[in-house]
Protein backbone atom coordinates (compact mmCIF):
# COMPACT_ATOMS: atom_id res chain seq x y z
CA UNK A 1 0.00 0.00 0.00
CA UNK A 2 1.24 3.37 -1.02
CA UNK A 3 0.06 6.34 0.95
CA UNK A 4 1.31 9.90 0.17
CA UNK A 5 1.43 12.47 2.63
CA UNK A 6 1.06 15.77 1.12
CA UNK A 7 1.81 19.14 2.89
CA UNK A 8 3.77 22.74 2.64
CA UNK A 9 5.59 24.72 4.76
CA UNK A 10 3.15 27.90 4.51
CA UNK A 11 0.90 25.59 6.43
CA UNK A 12 3.05 26.40 9.28
CA UNK A 13 3.28 29.73 9.22
CA UNK A 14 -0.42 30.90 9.31
CA UNK A 15 -0.79 31.64 12.70
CA UNK A 16 -4.02 33.80 14.15
CA UNK A 17 -2.19 34.19 18.02
CA UNK A 18 -0.57 32.51 20.70
CA UNK A 19 -3.98 31.33 22.43
CA UNK A 20 -5.35 30.36 19.78
CA UNK A 21 -6.57 26.73 19.39
CA UNK A 22 -6.00 25.72 15.76
CA UNK A 23 -1.92 26.91 16.35
CA UNK A 24 0.96 25.92 13.78
CA UNK A 25 2.23 23.26 16.44
CA UNK A 26 -0.79 21.10 15.38
CA UNK A 27 0.95 19.65 11.77
CA UNK A 28 4.74 19.51 13.73
CA UNK A 29 2.70 17.45 16.53
CA UNK A 30 1.48 14.86 13.37
CA UNK A 31 4.97 14.69 11.65
CA UNK A 32 6.75 14.39 14.94
CA UNK A 33 5.03 11.28 15.93
CA UNK A 34 5.01 9.73 12.39
CA UNK A 35 9.14 10.46 12.88
CA UNK A 36 8.82 8.83 16.28
CA UNK A 37 6.65 5.57 14.72
CA UNK A 38 9.18 5.19 11.88
CA UNK A 39 6.08 5.82 9.53
CA UNK A 40 7.51 8.71 7.90
CA UNK A 41 10.05 6.80 5.78
CA UNK A 42 7.82 4.47 3.92
CA UNK A 43 5.27 7.39 3.44
CA UNK A 44 5.74 10.01 -0.27
CA UNK A 45 6.22 12.89 1.20
CA UNK A 46 4.75 15.33 -1.36
CA UNK A 47 4.74 19.54 -1.61
CA UNK A 48 1.22 21.10 -2.23
CA UNK A 49 1.23 23.26 -4.99
CA UNK A 50 -1.15 26.63 -4.59
CA UNK A 51 -4.94 25.87 -5.79
CA UNK A 52 -5.58 28.19 -8.99
CA UNK A 53 -8.61 31.10 -8.93
CA UNK A 54 -9.67 28.54 -11.34
CA UNK A 55 -10.09 25.80 -9.02
CA UNK A 56 -11.47 27.61 -6.35
CA UNK A 57 -14.10 29.08 -8.61
CA UNK A 58 -15.40 25.37 -9.05
CA UNK A 59 -16.42 25.21 -5.30
CA UNK A 60 -16.74 29.38 -4.12
CA UNK A 61 -18.07 32.39 -5.31
CA UNK A 62 -16.16 34.49 -7.28
CA UNK A 63 -16.61 37.72 -5.38
CA UNK A 64 -15.89 35.59 -2.36
CA UNK A 65 -12.84 34.55 -3.73
CA UNK A 66 -11.38 37.67 -5.12
CA UNK A 67 -12.34 39.30 -1.65
CA UNK A 68 -9.95 37.08 0.13
CA UNK A 69 -7.06 38.01 -2.12
CA UNK A 70 -7.85 42.18 -1.93
CA UNK A 71 -8.53 41.74 2.31
CA UNK A 72 -5.13 39.69 2.47
CA UNK A 73 -3.52 42.27 4.47
CA UNK A 74 1.08 43.08 4.43
CA UNK A 75 1.17 43.57 8.47
CA UNK A 76 -0.89 42.89 11.00
CA UNK A 77 -4.40 41.19 10.77
CA UNK A 78 -7.98 41.41 9.67
CA UNK A 79 -11.04 39.06 11.49
CA UNK A 80 -13.04 37.70 8.64
CA UNK A 81 -15.60 36.80 11.71
CA UNK A 82 -14.61 36.22 15.19
CA UNK A 83 -12.61 33.41 15.10
CA UNK A 84 -11.38 33.83 12.03
CA UNK A 85 -7.75 35.85 11.03
CA UNK A 86 -6.07 36.60 8.09
CA UNK A 87 -2.91 37.78 8.57
CA UNK A 88 -0.10 38.46 5.64
CA UNK A 89 0.88 34.67 5.48
CA UNK A 90 -2.70 33.25 6.01
CA UNK A 91 -4.11 33.67 2.04
CA UNK A 92 -0.63 31.18 1.09
CA UNK A 93 -1.12 28.76 3.57
CA UNK A 94 -4.96 28.62 2.51
CA UNK A 95 -4.13 27.91 -1.36
CA UNK A 96 -1.78 25.35 -0.56
CA UNK A 97 -4.10 23.96 1.93
CA UNK A 98 -7.00 23.71 -0.56
CA UNK A 99 -4.28 22.99 -3.66
CA UNK A 100 -3.19 20.21 -1.31
CA UNK A 101 -6.61 18.17 -1.58
CA UNK A 102 -6.22 18.79 -5.71
CA UNK A 103 -3.00 16.53 -5.82
CA UNK A 104 -3.83 14.09 -3.65
CA UNK A 105 -7.16 13.54 -5.61
CA UNK A 106 -4.40 13.71 -8.67
CA UNK A 107 -2.10 11.27 -7.66
CA UNK A 108 -4.88 8.72 -6.51
CA UNK A 109 -7.25 8.49 -9.27
CA UNK A 110 -4.20 8.59 -11.37
CA UNK A 111 -3.19 5.14 -9.64
CA UNK A 112 0.20 6.63 -8.90
CA UNK A 113 -0.58 6.67 -4.94
CA UNK A 114 -2.84 4.27 -3.51
CA UNK A 115 -4.35 7.13 -1.05
CA UNK A 116 -2.83 9.73 0.43
CA UNK A 117 -3.46 12.24 3.90
CA UNK A 118 -3.42 16.13 3.63
CA UNK A 119 -1.59 17.63 6.69
CA UNK A 120 -2.97 21.18 5.98
CA UNK A 121 -3.84 23.99 8.17
CA UNK A 122 -5.90 26.29 7.99
CA UNK A 123 -8.54 23.60 8.23
CA UNK A 124 -12.02 23.32 5.34
CA UNK A 125 -15.29 22.10 6.38
CA UNK A 126 -16.54 25.22 7.66
CA UNK A 127 -16.34 27.26 5.06
CA UNK A 128 -19.33 27.80 3.05
CA UNK A 129 -19.62 28.71 -0.81
CA UNK A 130 -19.49 32.77 0.22
CA UNK A 131 -18.02 32.96 4.06
CA UNK A 132 -15.07 32.42 6.33
CA UNK A 133 -16.19 30.37 9.27
CA UNK A 134 -14.78 27.81 12.21
CA UNK A 135 -11.20 28.76 11.38
CA UNK A 136 -11.92 28.11 7.51
CA UNK A 137 -11.24 30.37 4.43
CA UNK A 138 -11.43 28.11 1.74
CA UNK A 139 -13.57 24.23 1.75
CA UNK A 140 -10.51 22.21 1.25
CA UNK A 141 -11.86 18.74 0.49
CA UNK A 142 -14.64 20.71 -1.40
CA UNK A 143 -12.40 22.18 -4.11
CA UNK A 144 -10.67 18.33 -4.15
CA UNK A 145 -13.87 16.82 -4.67
CA UNK A 146 -14.70 19.42 -7.16
CA UNK A 147 -11.59 18.58 -8.91
CA UNK A 148 -12.63 14.68 -8.70
CA UNK A 149 -15.55 15.38 -9.99
CA UNK A 150 -14.79 17.95 -13.08
CA UNK A 151 -11.07 16.22 -13.76
CA UNK A 152 -11.68 12.50 -13.37
CA UNK A 153 -15.41 12.82 -14.77
CA UNK A 154 -16.47 10.84 -11.39
CA UNK A 155 -20.39 10.28 -11.13
CA UNK A 156 -20.41 9.33 -6.93
CA UNK A 157 -17.75 10.92 -4.55
CA UNK A 158 -18.33 10.27 -0.78
CA UNK A 159 -17.27 12.49 1.53
CA UNK A 160 -17.08 10.90 5.18
CA UNK A 161 -16.38 13.70 7.65
CA UNK A 162 -16.04 12.43 11.78
CA UNK A 163 -14.92 15.57 13.19
CA UNK A 164 -16.42 16.15 16.02
CA UNK A 165 -18.07 19.89 14.47
CA UNK A 166 -20.62 19.37 12.05
CA UNK A 167 -18.83 20.50 8.49
CA UNK A 168 -21.71 22.88 7.64
CA UNK A 169 -19.21 25.00 4.92
CA UNK A 170 -19.17 21.35 3.05
CA UNK A 171 -23.12 20.63 3.66
CA UNK A 172 -23.67 23.85 2.65
CA UNK A 173 -21.45 23.65 -1.04
CA UNK A 174 -23.31 20.09 -2.18
CA UNK A 175 -26.48 19.36 -0.63
CA UNK A 176 -27.99 19.75 -3.90
CA UNK A 177 -25.10 18.04 -6.03
CA UNK A 178 -26.63 13.51 -6.15
CA UNK A 179 -23.47 13.35 -7.43
CA UNK A 180 -21.74 13.98 -3.89
CA UNK A 181 -23.21 11.96 -1.00
CA UNK A 182 -21.83 13.85 2.40
CA UNK A 183 -21.98 12.29 5.81
CA UNK A 184 -21.11 13.66 8.96
CA UNK A 185 -20.92 12.66 13.12
CA UNK A 186 -20.67 15.45 15.17
CA UNK A 187 -21.56 16.49 19.01
CA UNK A 188 -25.25 17.90 18.85
CA UNK A 189 -26.08 20.82 19.87
CA UNK A 190 -23.05 22.06 19.23
CA UNK A 191 -21.34 24.73 17.18
CA UNK A 192 -21.76 25.54 14.03
CA UNK A 193 -25.71 24.62 15.86
CA UNK A 194 -26.48 23.07 12.45
CA UNK A 195 -30.07 21.18 11.71
CA UNK A 196 -29.77 17.55 12.20
CA UNK A 197 -33.10 17.45 10.77
CA UNK A 198 -32.03 19.08 8.00
CA UNK A 199 -33.12 16.72 4.88
CA UNK A 200 -31.66 16.42 1.12
CA UNK A 201 -31.02 12.99 -0.04
CA UNK A 202 -27.56 13.14 -0.65
CA UNK A 203 -26.76 14.50 2.90
CA UNK A 204 -26.42 12.43 6.49
CA UNK A 205 -26.52 13.46 9.73
CA UNK A 206 -25.51 11.46 12.62
CA UNK A 207 -25.48 13.76 15.78
CA UNK A 208 -23.51 12.35 18.82
CA UNK A 209 -24.38 13.81 22.68
CA UNK A 210 -21.82 15.12 24.59
CA UNK A 211 -20.12 12.12 26.61
CA UNK A 212 -20.82 9.89 23.56
CA UNK A 213 -17.74 7.51 23.23
CA UNK A 214 -16.63 4.14 21.40
CA UNK A 215 -19.70 2.45 21.82
CA UNK A 216 -22.05 5.53 20.18
CA UNK A 217 -19.77 6.07 17.47
CA UNK A 218 -19.56 2.82 16.16
CA UNK A 219 -23.14 2.35 16.48
CA UNK A 220 -23.81 5.02 14.63
CA UNK A 221 -21.50 4.20 11.51
CA UNK A 222 -22.44 0.56 11.67
CA UNK A 223 -25.98 1.32 11.36
CA UNK A 224 -26.41 4.27 8.86
CA UNK A 225 -23.09 5.42 7.53
CA UNK A 226 -21.68 1.85 6.55
CA UNK A 227 -25.23 0.36 4.75
CA UNK A 228 -25.26 4.16 3.48
CA UNK A 229 -21.78 4.09 1.51
CA UNK A 230 -22.35 0.36 0.39
CA UNK A 231 -25.28 1.55 -1.23
CA UNK A 232 -24.34 4.99 -3.01
CA UNK A 233 -20.77 2.72 -4.09
CA UNK A 234 -18.84 5.28 -4.35
CA UNK A 235 -15.82 5.81 -6.90
CA UNK A 236 -13.65 8.03 -4.78
CA UNK A 237 -13.91 8.05 -0.75
CA UNK A 238 -12.91 11.41 1.15
CA UNK A 239 -12.22 11.84 4.32
CA UNK A 240 -12.73 15.53 6.48
CA UNK A 241 -10.43 14.03 9.40
CA UNK A 242 -10.82 15.70 12.19
CA UNK A 243 -9.63 14.42 15.56
CA UNK A 244 -11.25 16.90 17.89
CA UNK A 245 -13.99 13.93 19.08
CA UNK A 246 -10.99 12.27 21.12
CA UNK A 247 -11.55 12.35 24.54
CA UNK A 248 -8.82 14.66 25.45
CA UNK A 249 -9.24 17.55 22.96
CA UNK A 250 -10.55 20.78 24.61
CA UNK A 251 -13.20 21.96 22.05
CA UNK A 252 -15.44 18.92 22.53
CA UNK A 253 -17.18 16.61 24.41
CA UNK A 254 -17.05 13.62 23.02
CA UNK A 255 -15.07 10.35 24.74
CA UNK A 256 -13.63 8.76 21.41
CA UNK A 257 -9.52 7.39 21.66
CA UNK A 258 -7.26 6.33 19.38
CA UNK A 259 -8.47 2.58 18.54
CA UNK A 260 -11.45 4.46 17.09
CA UNK A 261 -9.99 6.33 14.64
CA UNK A 262 -7.78 3.18 13.57
CA UNK A 263 -11.25 1.43 13.35
CA UNK A 264 -12.97 3.92 11.35
CA UNK A 265 -10.36 4.02 8.59
CA UNK A 266 -9.88 0.33 8.40
CA UNK A 267 -13.88 -0.05 8.08
CA UNK A 268 -13.81 2.91 5.39
CA UNK A 269 -10.54 1.41 3.62
CA UNK A 270 -12.53 -1.79 3.26
CA UNK A 271 -15.25 -0.39 1.58
CA UNK A 272 -13.29 1.35 -1.04
CA UNK A 273 -11.66 -1.72 -1.88
CA UNK A 274 -14.90 -3.39 -2.01
CA UNK A 275 -15.97 -0.24 -4.54
CA UNK A 276 -13.37 2.04 -5.74
CA UNK A 277 -10.29 0.10 -5.61
CA UNK A 278 -9.24 1.50 -2.33
CA UNK A 279 -9.26 5.01 -3.30
CA UNK A 280 -9.22 7.48 -0.59
CA UNK A 281 -8.00 10.96 0.33
CA UNK A 282 -8.16 12.16 3.56
CA UNK A 283 -7.77 15.69 4.76
CA UNK A 284 -6.74 17.15 8.39
CA UNK A 285 -9.70 19.18 9.99
CA UNK A 286 -9.79 19.69 13.43
CA UNK A 287 -7.84 18.43 16.64
CA UNK A 288 -6.30 20.97 19.24
CA UNK A 289 -4.72 18.63 21.88
CA UNK A 290 -1.32 18.75 20.04
CA UNK A 291 -0.40 15.00 21.61
CA UNK A 292 -3.82 13.53 21.60
CA UNK A 293 -3.70 14.89 17.68
CA UNK A 294 -0.58 13.36 16.87
CA UNK A 295 -1.35 10.41 18.33
CA UNK A 296 -4.64 10.07 16.76
CA UNK A 297 -3.42 10.90 13.60
CA UNK A 298 -0.99 8.97 13.53
CA UNK A 299 -3.65 5.97 14.27
CA UNK A 300 -5.11 6.99 10.90
CA UNK A 301 -2.17 7.34 8.55
CA UNK A 302 -0.94 3.54 10.30
CA UNK A 303 -4.40 2.42 9.04
CA UNK A 304 -4.38 3.49 5.44
CA UNK A 305 -0.71 2.38 4.72
CA UNK A 306 -2.17 -1.14 6.04
CA UNK A 307 0.79 -1.45 9.14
Amino acid sequence: MTTAYITHTSCDLHNMGDDHPESPQRLGAIQNRLIMGHLMDFLRRIDAEPATREQLLQTHDAHYVDSMYARAPDAGHIELEPETLMMPQTLDAALHAAGAVVRAVDVVMSGEMDNAFCGVRPPGHHAEQDKAMGFCLFNNIAVGTRHALHQYGLQRVAIVDFDAHHGNGTEDIFKMDEKVMYASSYQHPFYPYSDPGASHDNILHMPLEAGSGSDAFQAIMTEQLFPALEAFQPELIMISAGFDAHKEDPMAQLRLSESDFTWITDQLMAIADRHCGGKIVSVLEGGYNTDALGRAAFCHIKSLMRL
